[in-house]
């Protein structure tokens, strides 16, 4: 559980690094930063979603996430989740449409609210997960090192963290 707790440590901390950059945004909170681009707020209602499905994926619920057949996760695991866990990077790329909010929370300090709870609801079940010493059984990678799967989140945060501190 030691390595789940580091793993759910820096999620939050990314989380955190993520709303007082949004924070920062001030009047832009609510304007894409170039055409076709999300808005800080949408960018913060992303990250909240894909926390949230991630959450029901790690408690076993359907989840919005793509479900890709079986035969392609070895691949998807080693040409993304692999790749981002190895660099440390997220590259450029497109999400599915459930995950791509035309709004988001209204204001920064609502935003911080929404991000919250989504992190809470991902930190219980990851922590359920892990107590009960199972992978985490994704829609588009396959079963994974819960932790694993955490530090993915962390680095997608991070990812959309640096997005928004381009509105600055």
């Amino acid at each position: 559980m030691a390595d789940v707790n580091a793993a759910l440590a820096a999620s939050r901390e990314a989380i955190e690094q993520l709303m007082i950059a949004g924070e920062r945004c001030g009047l832009s909170w609510t304007s894409p930063r170039a055409p076709g681009k999300r808005s800080p707020s949408q960018i913060v209602e992303h990250v909240a979603r894909s926390l949230e499905e991630s959450a029901n994926i790690a408690a076993g619920r359907p989840s919005k996430f793509p479900k890709l057949p079986a035969l392609v996760h070895p691949i998807v695991r080693g040409l993304l989740f692999n790749r981002v866990l190895r660099k440390s990077a997220f590259p450029k790329a497109k999400t599915n449409k459930a995950m791509n909010p035309t709004a988001g929370p209204a204001t920064a300090a609502e935003g911080r609210a929404r991000l919250e709870a989504a992190h809470r609801q991902f930190d219980e079940a990851c922590r359920q997960l892990t107590s009960q010493g199972t992978r985490m059984r994704t829609t588009i990678f396959g079963a994974v090192p819960v932790e694993d799967y955490v530090r993915f989140m962390e680095l997608h945060t991070r990812h959309h963290g640096k997005q928004m501190t381009t509105q600055l």
